[in-house]
C-alpha cells in the first residue's frame, strides 16, 4: 500500500503546524519550504479545513494553524480522512466485477490488515511525529531578508 500524494502532502502540512504552533502560517511559507505546489497545498489546506484538522483565516494576520493540539490528532484518523481510496484490490469497493466474490477469502484477510495498518497509525499523534529536536530544527519558517 502507499499513500497518495495528497496524504503526504497532508501530513507535511500538519507536521509544519505542529512544529509551529504559536502562529499563523502561509500556504506560500509552506509550500516553498517543503518544494511543493502552491495550488495543490491549497486544495489540501482546504479540505483539512472543512474536516476541522486546520483553522484556515485570510487577510493581514491570517494564514493557518492547528485547529486543536498535536497531542489531540490521531495519525490513523487523518489519513482515513485524507486517502480517498483505502481499497487494497478491487473486490472490496463497492462495484466489484470479481467472478470469486462471496467464497474467496482474501478479501476478509486484506481487509483485516488493513484494519491493523490503521489501528497502529492510531496509537501515535501529531505530536509524536514532531518530537524530535533534528526534525523540530528542519521544521522551522526560514527567516525572510538572509
Amino acid at each position: 500500500m502507499r499513500l497518495n500524494r495528497s496524504s503526504d502532502h497532508a501530513l507535511r502540512l500538519m507536521m509544519y503546524l505542529a512544529a509551529n504552533p504559536e502562529q499563523r502560517h502561509t500556504i506560500a511559507d509552506i509550500a516553498a519550504h517543503h518544494d511543493i505546489s502552491r495550488m495543490h497545498l491549497m486544495k489540501i489546506a482546504h479540505q483539512l479545513s472543512l474536516h476541522r484538522w486546520i483553522d484556515s483565516s485570510r487577510g493581514k494576520g491570517g494564514g493557518l494553524q492547528l485547529a486543536r493540539p498535536a497531542h489531540t490528532i490521531l495519525i490513523g484518523q487523518l489519513l482515513r480522512q485524507t486517502e480517498a481510496d483505502c481499497q487494497l484490490v478491487e473486490c472490496m469497493g463497492p462495484e466489484s466485477s470479481c467472478v470469486l466474490q462471496g467464497c474467496c477469502k482474501l478479501t476478509g484477510i486484506l481487509y483485516g490488515a488493513l484494519q491493523a495498518f490503521f489501528a497502529h497509525l492510531d496509537r501515535y499523534t501529531l505530536a509524536d511525529l514532531v518530537n524530535d529536536d533534528g526534525l523540530q530544527r528542519i521544521l522551522q519558517p526560514q527567516k525572510k531578508g538572509l
